[in-house]
């Protein structure tokens, strides 16, 4: 990312959630701030990051990554909510990007902490005040620049509880960092007072020499914008280190799945997943 706002996957990401709302039925994820936020118009949506001919899924909004945009974040939200009902007053939303969940918060007295660069941060708020979707009381911004300071320091200064049980919420981040970046991020969460909840998604290795080269040739684009992958894990391997990082339940989908489990026809995924799709999964662990 650059210096003076989001990076580009935080604004496709978001461009997606808001073409979302106009285009798909049903609707898997009601985001009404996601085109807000952006100030962008559905005239304008519909034409930005339209696929060229040679690379037909590279658009914004192509269908298949678009759900699965919109499916991570309301499995997430799901989980904050089942949470928030037994009681659980924390979220955590590592690298929130330009997430809207602490702005439709509906869950009474659940305090929310955006973790985030403060250059993202600060545009976003910009954004914020020129839409004017208004700072609820119950959240927390919390820039943490992980060059410079940690995420206990970060939190820990916000005013979060380590005694308290919480929920993490931690979508397109943990492929960009190496797999000891996030395992002490993991560390971090499982210090927590139980219960304690953590959702992320990841990216598995090809299995086969097609699959392969298609995820270097999506890693090579990535790392082409600056924004490089690092990690890569199968579903065994990180099911074993949540394991023993003492996790006891672990809840793993395939993207292609859990975008079926949200749609009138099922069947529209069925069978070879898309290309774009192929490598990514989503999983809930809790202890």
């Amino acid at each position: 990312m650059d210096n003076e706002g989001p990076s580009q996957t935080a604004l496709l990401t978001a461009q997606a959630r808001a073409y979302h709302q106009i285009a798909d039925r049903p609707r898997i994820l009601t985001d009404p701030l996601a085109s807000r936020l952006l100030g962008i118009t559905a005239d304008e949506l519909s034409a930005l990051g339209e696929p060229t001919e040679d690379r037909p899924g590279s658009g914004a909004h192509y269908r298949p990554r678009r759900l699965f945009f919109a499916a991570r974040a309301r499995f997430a939200e799901d989980r904050v909510a089942e949470a928030a009902a037994s009681g659980v007053r924390q979220v955590v939303i590592l690298g929130a990007g330009l997430d809207t969940f602490a702005y439709r918060n509906p869950h009474p007295g659940l305090r929310v902490f955006e973790v985030d660069h403060p250059a993202t941060q600060a545009w976003k708020r910009q954004r914020l005040a020129a839409s004017g979707i208004d700072q609820p009381e119950g959240l927390t911004f919390v820039p943490v620049d992980f060059e410079t300071d940690t995420l206990a320091a970060g939190l820990g200064s916000a005013g979060f509880l380590r005694t308290d049980p919480a929920v993490f919420v931690w979508l397109g981040v943990v492929y960009y960092l190496t797999p000891d970046a996030a395992r002490a991020t993991l560390e971090y969460i499982t210090e927590q007072s139980e219960p304690v909840e953590v959702v992320f998604d990841y990216l598995q290795p090809g299995d086969t020499d097609e699959d392969r080269a298609q995820l270097k040739e999506r890693a090579q684009r990535v790392a082409t914008a600056g924004e490089p992958w690092f990690s890569y894990y199968t579903p065994d391997d990180i099911a074993a280190q949540l394991r023993a990082l003492g996790f006891t339940t672990i809840e793993d989908h395939h993207a292609t799945d859990l975008i079926s489990g949200y749609l009138d026809n099922p069947a529209e995924f069925e069978g070879e997943p898309p290309r774009a799709l192929r490598a990514s999964r989503i999983l809930r662990a809790s202890r």
